[in-house]
């Protein structure tokens, strides 16, 4: 298994990091975690093309994780790609219908592209057929619990605390015959969670706020842990590596972020790392004690 980090921010609009998406490829199948703001950009820097994703996995609904749905499944769609395969919490049907259905937010861009006769011989000597279809991702929304077998990996989830009873929120673990790896969502720490993520090659855990942030909520401190609880957690539950993510603008003060990466570091003994924008990591990196993360290129600017 290998992971590559398209968006590892927030809501806030911020040149270095992109929000939450992360692409993980397993027994020849490439499976989208989340799709927010600048993750299909990313997804396009890293040397993909949408229409490579054959699985999108949902954690919840917030926009900093399924904004940039929209522009994945269209991206795919004009590429001539196979129908995304989509899991993700209710309502994502309605959300997609809300978009691509004959009501939707693209009725009159896909009337145009489908049914005007330039478009239709671009698409024609694209290699097209005509009629064109519309696009129609394989929407299937599942609860916690929910259970996933394909050929080579095979995939499970449970509940964690974040935005409930406005949204359903999910973790995710991925196994293949030799390795495990875990994708937290935003999520405070539970037992579910822990068990969810025992023994994991990789736990990707979210990290919203520091250990140095004094004035704290009660709902933040249930909800979003610093990087010494992470550690504490991960290392407790036997995880090999562990990689935060997530970060806020001001957590990359670069004292800030010093901080919080020598607490990861104190608290947990195996890899640790915070993520960047199109970092690699291999899963089971922890059999590898001279692995270093690899950074992928950004497409060159050539304007």
């Amino acid at each position: 298994m290998k992971l590559t980090i398209l968006g590892s921010g927030s809501p806030e609009a911020y040149a270095r990091r992109a929000s939450s998406g992360y692409l993980l490829e397993v027994a020849g199948h490439r499976i989208l975690f989340d799709c927010g703001g600048g993750v299909v950009s990313r997804l396009v820097e890293a040397g993909f093309r949408p229409s490579d994703i054959d699985y999108l996995f949902f954690t919840h609904l917030h926009s900093d994780h399924m904004m940039d749905y929209g522009r994945l499944v269209h991206a795919a769609w004009d590429e001539g790609g196979t129908p995304i395969k989509v899991f993700g919490p209710e309502p994502i049907k309605e959300i997609t219908s809300k978009l691509f259905g004959r009501n939707g937010l693209f009725v009159h861009d896909l009337i145009a592209r489908t049914e005007l006769k330039g478009s239709q011989e671009v698409w024609l000597a694209r290699g097209g057929k005509l009629p064109r279809s519309w696009p129609a991702p394989e929407v299937i929304e599942i609860e916690p619990g929910f259970a996933f077998e394909e050929r080579g990996w095979s995939l499970s989830s449970c509940a964690v605390p974040h935005a409930q009873p406005f949204l359903t929120c999910m973790a995710y673990a991925v196994n293949d015959d030799d390795e495990k790896f875990v994708y937290s969502g935003d999520a405070g720490l539970t037992k579910d969670l822990e068990a969810l993520a025992q023994d994991a090659d990789t736990l990707l855990h979210w990290c919203y706020r520091l250990s140095d942030e004094i004035q704290v909520s009660d709902f933040m401190r249930e909800t979003a842990p610093t990087p010494p609880e992470i550690a504490d957690m991960a290392k407790r539950i036997g995880v090999q590596q562990l990689i935060l993510t997530h970060f806020r603008i001001h957590m990359d003060q670069a004292e800030r972020y010093g901080h919080a990466l020598r607490e990861l570091r104190e608290g947990f003994d195996g890899p640790s790392h915070i993520a960047e924008d199109l970092d690699e990591y291999p899963i089971a990196a922890a059999n590898n004690p001279n692995w270093k993360p690899k950074r992928l290129c950004r497409a060159i600017d050539t304007s």
